[in-house]
């Protein structure tokens, strides 16, 4: 029981210190805001005129979308924060300290969530301004708190693997690009139909496109597709157990080198 008490401990520690890090460099954090919110303005002005959907605005049909960019664009961030406490020799001081190893990254983690909730928060009310206008009930934003939780556990574990496993925050920051491209190849700008036949073959079996399409039921206020959001879930959990044993391993094997 003392052991978990400290564990706790100890990530809350590790946590604000990411916090106050990111504190330091409030530009990451603006980044990760600023970019969606400039895609969402973007991609209605250019096609909100010319991309009909029917029973839907084209604002509520993307807010999903710019939602995933946001946490994949924060994710890019958490990735650059723990390749430089690999390559600076941080985690190495931190190791023979008397806490929690795992601590460590799970502090990156939680720091990770604050901030992805903060951008997701700002970027909501940039979309309110644009014209988004969701209607929910408790169960449908029960149902968005979930994939949010999914989708970002999933990508910060795989942004601990990029920071772990790269050699520099250079390096590091393009691997994770590779996330905030996966929105853009999904349902979460167009509706998939309409993709030529090799892109929307990718875009139906890719992660994102049932997230994006739950989350925008639940914002809609649709009936719930049962299948769709076991199959959602299955996806943020099934990677998000597999990143974390990835990233322990490559992190215990740094630590022994």
């Amino acid at each position: 029981m003392k052991s978990k008490v400290k564990r706790y401990n100890d990530t809350f520690t590790m946590a604000g210190r990411c916090l106050l890090l990111s504190k330091r460099n409030p530009d990451t954090f603006l980044t990760s805001i600023i970019l969606p919110a400039l895609m969402m303005l973007l991609f209605i002005s250019l096609f909100g005129n010319l991309i009909h959907i029917e029973g839907i605005s084209y604002v509520d049909f993307i807010v999903p979308g710019i939602l995933l960019q946001c946490i994949a664009q924060g994710s890019s961030t958490t990735a650059i924060m723990v390749n430089k406490d690999v390559t600076s020799g941080i985690v190495t001081r931190f190791s023979t300290l008397p806490i929690h190893k795992t601590s460590i990254l799970n502090g990156h983690i939680l720091e990770a969530f604050v901030r992805s909730f903060m951008s997701a928060i700002v970027v909501l009310l940039i979309a309110f301004m644009l014209g988004f206008r969701p209607s929910m009930d408790i169960v449908n934003i029960g149902i968005v708190l979930i994939l949010l939780v999914g989708i970002i556990s999933m990508l910060s574990w795989l942004s601990v693997i990029v920071g772990v496993a790269t050699n520099s925050a250079e390096g590091a920051s393009s691997l994770s690009a590779l996330a905030i491209i996966l929105p853009y190849l999904s349902s979460g700008f167009v509706p998939t139909e309409t993709l030529p036949k090799i892109l929307r073959m990718f875009a139906e079996y890719q992660p994102m496109t049932p997230i994006i399409n739950t989350m925008r039921n639940a914002f809609l206020g649709n009936a719930l597709d049962v299948e769709m959001f076991i199959i959602a879930l299955t996806w943020c959990i099934g990677l998000t157990v597999l990143f974390y044993i990835v990233s322990l391993v490559l992190f215990k094997k740094h630590l022994c080198d």
